[in-house]
């Protein structure tokens, strides 16, 4: 890259030099660079010399870079752009227009950034940060200030990056800036649901504390925009001494506990959501029966609404229908609860469950999870059948052997072995088989 370094000037900038400033591991992907004083053509020739060129965001000044990498090295892609301004044009905010100078002064390339602490460049020619807007302050005072006072209006989306660095950095948000906020809280209906999902994802499973980012949002009005199911949630009480918070603090708090996977993150915030509308007074305090099941299916509502994927839902919604599971089950109960949720579930189910007792604030402890944790290690262990691939029989051979069409009943067969099987692991022989499935017939 020395063509660059001796024709022009280049520089890291975004979110690689925030990080290194604050002293956080760097994630190689995530570098981006700047080049000044070279047209794009040239900067496109002098690449091609050392790797791959992708022109995809040529009418942006932008190109995909990807380095000549050895036969046990993983290729590397990165963001080099030349010097730019922009506005965000169209609806959703998805489209930007764009004009890119090569002449155009670093500064003045930074001015377009959303905040302070990501308006950073490092010249890589002689090692010196370029911070025209008090960037590397705002890092040193915890701090999320806006560059521009139309930073918002440009593009909404930054609401909402704004309360998503918040959460990851444990930053306050400058008192300009959060005004600002408010007052321009509304434009995030004209972000697409994409982009905003995108930003709930980096707050889940990047921040420790996901809470400061849901809380701001909460305080904002984001909330009754993305998420208007949750507004009932604030200021629901849980009286009966097992709890020590309301709906919405709790939810705050079982996210923080939940380890940083974004369907578990997710189903720890949806879990409780629809309690507000189930609560019952009682003598003792109040009930909320039912609210794992409306909860699972508001869940499935928010998360498709939001474009999440068919699979990330489906895991949602079954570890909010489940998460009011009883600990107190023996062997048979165990091996029905394990073809229920599935093997590759149970570890997130059962860590919900801690997260929540922990969430509660009443000092709860989580033995009996512990427990049932490892008598679920030792049942899998012994490899009793759990589904249709672990029966003696398979569905042809069923079909086979009693002249049988392919039809539904096939699949109620199979549940009626799997029942006998679950109560039984012996049973799972071809001869006991058959005898059930005449019994089945039979009755038929």
């Amino acid at each position: 890259m020395q063509d660059i370094l001796s024709e022009g000037r280049i520089y890291e900038v975004g979110g690689c030099v925030r990080d290194s400033l604050l002293h956080r591991n760097l994630d190689s992907k995530d570098r981006d660079y700047l080049v000044c004083g070279i047209t794009l053509p040239r900067l496109q020739q002098i690449l091609r010399r050392y790797g791959r060129v992708d022109t995809v965001g040529r009418s942006f000044g932008v190109v995909k870079f990807t380095p000549h990498a050895d036969d046990d090295e993983i290729a590397m892609t990165f963001d080099i752009s030349l010097p730019r301004s922009e506005k965000s044009t169209g609806i959703g905010h998805t489209d930007f227009e764009v004009d890119f100078d090569p002449a155009l002064p670093v500064d003045q390339d930074l001015i377009r950034r959303d905040f302070s602490i990501n308006a950073i460049a490092h010249d890589l020619h002689d090692g010196s940060i370029i911070d025209p807007y008090g960037g590397q302050t705002d890092l040193e005072n915890h701090v999320i200030r806006m560059v521009a006072p139309q930073s918002f209006t440009e593009d909404p989306l930054r609401m909402l990056r704004a309360v998503q660095f918040a959460a990851r950095f444990e930053f306050e948000i400058e008192a300009g800036t959060r005004q600002a906020l408010v007052e321009n809280v509304d434009l995030i209906k004209s972000v697409s649901t994409e982009r905003i999902a995108e930003e709930l994802n980096k707050m889940m499973t990047r921040a420790d504390k996901p809470s400061i980012g849901l809380r701001l949002m909460q305080e904002t009005g984001l909330m009754k925009h993305i998420i208007p199911e949750m507004e009932p949630a604030v200021g629901c009480d849980q009286p009966g001494g097992f709890h020590a918070y309301d709906v919405f603090e709790h939810t705050l708090r079982i996210v923080d506990a939940c380890p940083p996977k974004l369907h578990l993150r997710l189903a720890a915030l949806f879990h409780d959501i629809t309690k507000p509308y189930h609560k019952r007074l009682t003598d003792t305090g109040a009930t909320f029966y039912s609210h794992e099941t409306t909860g699972a299916k508001i869940a499935g509502q928010v998360l498709t609404r939001l474009r999440y994927s068919n699979e990330l839902i489906k895991d949602v919604m079954l570890l909010i229908e489940r998460h009011m599971f009883t600990t107190d089950v023996g062997s048979k109960g165990l091996r029905r609860f394990i073809r229920r949720i599935g093997q590759r579930l149970i570890p997130d189910l059962l860590d919900l469950r801690r997260a929540d007792v922990i969430a509660q604030g009443m000092g709860g402890t989580t033995e009996d999870v512990d427990e049932m944790e490892r008598a679920i290690a030792d049942e899998i262990s012994r490899k009793p059948p759990f589904g249709r691939s672990d029966l003696a029989l398979n569905g042809g051979e069923i079909i086979r052997i009693f002249d049988l069409d392919q039809s539904p009943m096939i699949g109620d067969i199979f549940e009626y072995l799997m029942e006998k099987v679950l109560d039984n692991p012996d049973d799972n022989d071809p001869e006991v088989l058959k005898k059930y499935i005449r019994e089945f017939l039979k009755d038929k």
